[in-house]
């Protein structure tokens, strides 16, 4: 039975993400069922969760994305049905049609495509398809929320009655209103509305001599409202239809919301489950976020972080446009425990951290930033002492507090818990505090608890490496800058470089010495070594790496000569594929160009119908059906060259453009005056002929057989008369 502590989740700062999950909901509901996130208490509810989150993610690559899942809450209108003989507003029906209508698409859906998301199928086969709700809600109102005209007989009737009744209205008052305003008695605005009834404004000092019920006046009083005695008498009428609108409307709606009723348990089921898909689709939106994936989750005791993110971190850093680090941790049977050691901001805690709230997010059913190779199990606890431990409400100290803590880790700890403890054994004196925290450490260590801990105690160091199953780490620093390098290095203890970093501060040289006088020889010694091994191990680190950078560098060299290799030989083959298929085109056609002449001389239509089946039986002999995928890969080729020979034109077009800029700047030889007997012939033509006659901007050209008058403009000079 796995159980989490609120302070853990507050320790690990799981509210925090939970809050940017929350954001990315579409519904109320879903925000705070989102908010309400909690680690799983059984693996098989955890492996649903989990797989239906990466089914969504699947969905945002291919091209059966999953359909709207949005709503409006109706938890009211739920309320009100659980009450015998209630009735909701029309405004509720719709709201509930609304959810039915988007649940039932749902579950078509994820029926129709069980092959990509089975487990979302599964969660979705749970619920009843049935079009009954929303059938039994459209008899009544429309796509807009009213009630329809023909929701029942006797209201088709009143509100057929009141329309006619609002024409007499209209009629009565535009009478009223050509009569009274012909004499002068009307204001300028002429109507107005008063309690939603149309009414004449009458200047005060007639309002005696129009007849009718004065419903106002204006504040100055210099205007009086008054309804027609003409439209009083069909206004009177209208308000009795209106009053039985309303009590045939309200009959409706109580009949409908007893037909509805039997359907609150579906229509529960329904809102649930819209809430919960939007909670999973908030999920696999923040796991594109921060690049989640679902590890393996093995039955073997083994925690593998491979190059794992801090989610909160990435994402602050990722705004700022700044690098986040990321740590490869792994903890195994043997070798259980961490002690991670090292001078304070060289990124300890945020280790410690990334594992416990990855472990933490995984089993709440969320996907983590992680490399594909990983690997982790499930614990039943995880345990914190992480941050100000300092109890303000209970007056203890730190360290009290922290004995506190450690006594509960005590009681708690066993094979199937991770604790995670920052700066363990501080809060009291250095010599006593570190004796207890390394017997707490062998306590925790001989249960098979995993975890990881953050120290500069020498004692707790000395330990880890003298227990088979314990590893020292520690977070590399540059040797010259002593700027921290964010990547924890497993197998060896790291130095507190406090000498080299007071040193580093402007702390005068005489007074560290003085310092180092004051404290045992050999601890200075142990640290000083920890320190040069470290120091060793970053010159290593930064050597590695840039082989690694050659080594990738010379991959994707060789990548891309085998990709452009592979280009060119598709090329060739589709070449060649192309020039075959001209070829064959162009026999087939010689064989039809013969068929045809024959046929042009015999009329023969028997021998020309045996001809052609015989070349297209020869012809489809020769063919083998293609698989989809060889259609596939030559339309993709086919494309291919398409856009090359495209682009090819398109640089033709524009070299001959340039050419044809550049003759443009050439200046243009002078153009010959044409004379009588000239021979010449048309710009766009190739016949030549004789100018035999000239008048004004024209001439008569002469071809031999014909003549031809032609715009001096539009003839080439050729030859002049010999």
């Amino acid at each position: 039975m796995i159980s989490i502590t609120e302070k853990t989740l507050q320790d690990l700062q799981f509210p925090t993400v939970l809050e940017t999950v929350s954001g990315l909901c579409n519904t109320d509901l879903g925000m705070e069922k989102a908010l309400n996130i909690t680690p799983f208490k059984d693996k098989e509810t955890l492996m649903q969760a989990l797989s239906q989150t990466s089914e969504y993610v699947s969905s945002f690559q291919n091209n059966n994305a999953i359909p709207n899942h949005g709503f409006d809450s109706i938890a009211r209108e739920i309320k009100f049905l659980a009450i015998e003989n209630s009735t909701l507003e029309v405004g509720s029906f719709r709201k509930i049609a609304n959810i039915s209508d988007t649940s039932n698409t749902l579950l078509q859906f994820f029926k129709k495509f069980d092959d990509y998301y089975p487990t979302l199928n599964n969660r979705a086969s749970e619920l009843e398809l049935t079009k009954d709700i929303i059938k039994k809600i459209e008899v009544v109102v429309d796509k807009y929320g009213e009630i329809k005209d023909n929701a029942s007989p006797v209201l088709q009737h009143i509100r057929s009655e009141m329309k006619v009744v609002r024409g007499k209205v209209n009629q009565s008052f535009g009478l009223s209103l050509l009569q009274y305003s012909g004499l002068g008695y009307l204001d300028d605005i002429k109507e107005s509305f008063v309690e939603n009834r149309r009414v004449l404004a009458v200047l005060a000092m007639y309002r005696r001599k129009v007849k009718g019920s004065i419903l106002g006046s204006s504040k100055t009083g210099s205007i009086a409202y008054i309804e027609p005695e003409a439209t009083l008498r069909y206004s009177r009428e209208l308000s009795n239809l209106e009053y039985e609108e309303k009590e045939e409307i309200e009959r409706i709606l109580k009949q409908l919301s007893n037909d509805i009723r039997p359907f609150l348990p579906l229509i529960i089921q329904y809102q649930d489950f819209l809430s919960d898909i939007d909670v999973v689709s908030a999920k696999a939106k923040y796991a594109n976020k921060i690049n989640g994936i679902l590890p393996t989750i093995t039955e073997n005791r083994r925690l593998f972080f491979r190059e794992a993110f801090h989610p909160i971190l990435y994402l602050t850093n990722k705004q700022k446009k700044e690098i986040t680090y990321p740590q490869t941790i792994e903890l195994h049977q043997e070798s259980r425990i961490i002690v991670i050691s090292g001078p304070n901001a060289g990124g300890k805690t945020i280790s410690l951290k990334t594992v416990g709230l990855l472990q933490l997010m995984l089993q709440s059913g969320m996907l983590i930033p992680v490399h594909e190779r990983s690997e982790t199990f499930l614990f039943d606890r995880i345990l914190t002492d992480i941050g100000d431990n300092q109890s303000i409400e209970n007056h203890l100290s730190t360290y009290s507090y922290r004995l506190k803590n450690m006594n509960y880790f005590l009681k708690k700890c066993n094979s199937k818990t991770m604790f995670l403890i920052d700066e363990f054994g501080t809060g009291s004196d250095p010599e006593l505090g570190g004796a207890l925290a390394e017997t707490f450490l062998e306590e925790f260590y001989h249960r098979e608890a995993f975890g990881i801990i953050t120290t500069h105690y020498s004692n707790l160091k000395m330990l880890a490496n003298e227990l088979p199953f314990a590893t020292n780490a520690n977070m590399l620093f540059d040797e010259k800058s002593l700027e921290p390098m964010y990547k924890l290095i497993l197998g060896q203890a790291g130095s507190s470089f406090t000498f080299e970093v007071a040193q580093k501060n402007g702390i005068p040289f005489g007074l560290i010495n003085r310092a180092k006088k004051k404290i045992e020889g050999g601890k200075v010694r142990f640290d000083k070594t920890i320190a040069t091994l470290q120091k060793e191990r970053s010159k290593l680190e930064k050597t590695s790496l840039n082989l690694k950078e050659e080594e990738t560098k010379a991959r994707e060299e060789s990548k891309k000569m085998e990709a452009t290799n592979l280009k060119i030989k598709q090329k060739l083959e589709s070449y060649q594929e192309l020039y075959d298929s001209n070829q064959k085109i162009i026999y087939i056609g010689q064989k039809i160009d013969d068929i045809a002449e024959k046929y042009f001389n015999n009329k023969n239509k028997k021998d020309l119908i045996g001809e052609f089946l015989k070349i297209i039986e020869i012809e489809n002999s020769k063919r083998k059906k293609a698989t989809p995928k060889e259609i596939k890969v030559k339309q993709e080729i086919k494309k291919e060259i398409i856009k090359e020979v495209t682009v090819q034109v398109e640089e033709i077009r524009q070299e001959k453009k340039e050419k044809k800029i550049k003759a443009s700047l050439v200046p243009e030889k002078p153009k010959p005056v044409l004379k009588l007997g000239d021979r010449v012939r048309m710009l766009d033509g190739k016949s030549i002929g004789t100018i035999d006659k000239i008048e004004r901007n024209k001439a008569v050209v002469n071809y031999g057989v014909f003549t031809s008058t032609v715009g001096l403009d539009a003839l080439e000079f050729v030859e002049a008369k010999k």
